[in-house]
């Protein structure tokens, strides 16, 4: 589809399932060499045996993307496999719901680190990388919670989501000088291996709610991805996209009726 990703290298954080994994295989049927960072080996390790299964090209590097040594090590790791950078998709976030009432310090830190924290370490440590090549793309994966709806025990999640969308803004300016651009993904609800587990009738439910009648695949948020990665998105920076299925357009339910 886009002719001037192939043999580009990008990494996703959080790629070894859910969107990350979606993301990630979207980009590699485009040609894209991939590395991905996760936590689990398992996991990553099955996300990398899928690609290369689907023809592409992939490694895997088990990274506590808030840490700043290992974040480095990521990316010494990519370049030691594909010889270069190109693409950052900082992706990876995590978000136990729990009430105010209920919800510690830790718990707050521990989000925050893990889903904007993160964010700002990993596009860091691209700088040099992007400012060598002369150019770049970074796709943060943010969310419509936190910067346009709420949801009861997600007050740190969406609090880290909304992080994100101020910190591109200042980043894309900051990115400019070395002709690389960042912009965000905002996804609805999109079907992944732990929303498929809360059961049929809790899916039917949500589902109801939005527009287009249905959830959200990984596939849907990594084309929009995708696009943000290409040339011919290149004077496209500090913006953000909203993709799900009409999910924040209604006033009410009663407007989801009269359709």
């Amino acid at each position: 589809m886009f002719a001037s990703l192939s043999g580009k290298v990008a990494i996703v954080t959080g790629g070894s399932k859910g969107i990350g994994k979606g993301i990630a295989g979207v980009f590699a049927r485009q040609g894209v060499k991939i590395m991905i960072a996760a936590r689990g080996e398992q996991d990553a390790k099955n996300a990398v045996e899928d690609i290369i299964a689907d023809g592409g090209q992939a490694d895997y590097f088990l990274c506590d993307v808030s840490n700043w040594q290992e974040v480095q090590a990521l990316l010494s790791k990519t370049v030691d496999s594909f010889g270069r950078i190109d693409i950052l998709c900082a992706n990876a976030g995590i978000f136990p719901q729990k009430k105010m009432t209920e919800l510690s310090p830790d718990d707050w830190d521990e989000v925050m680190s893990t889903n904007l924290k993160s964010t700002f370490l990993t596009v860091k440590a691209c700088l040099p990388y992007f400012e060598k090549a002369g150019q770049g793309r970074v796709i943060v994966t943010s969310s419509i919670t936190g910067p346009v709806t709420g949801y009861p025990g997600w007050s740190h999640y969406g609090a880290s989501k909304s992080g994100q969308l101020g910190f591109i803004k200042t980043a894309a300016m900051e990115l400019a000088p070395f002709n690389t651009t960042i912009n965000a993904v905002m996804p609805g609800n999109i079907l992944t291996e732990g929303l498929a587990d809360l059961g049929e009738d809790y899916l039917k439910a949500m589902a109801a709610s939005i527009p287009l009648k249905r959830l959200g695949s990984v596939e849907d948020i990594g084309n929009a991805a995708l696009f943000f990665a290409t040339d011919e998105a290149c004077y496209i920076t500090g913006q953000q996209i909203v993709v799900d299925g009409g999910q924040i357009l209604p006033e009410s339910l009663d407007a989801i009726n009269e359709m």
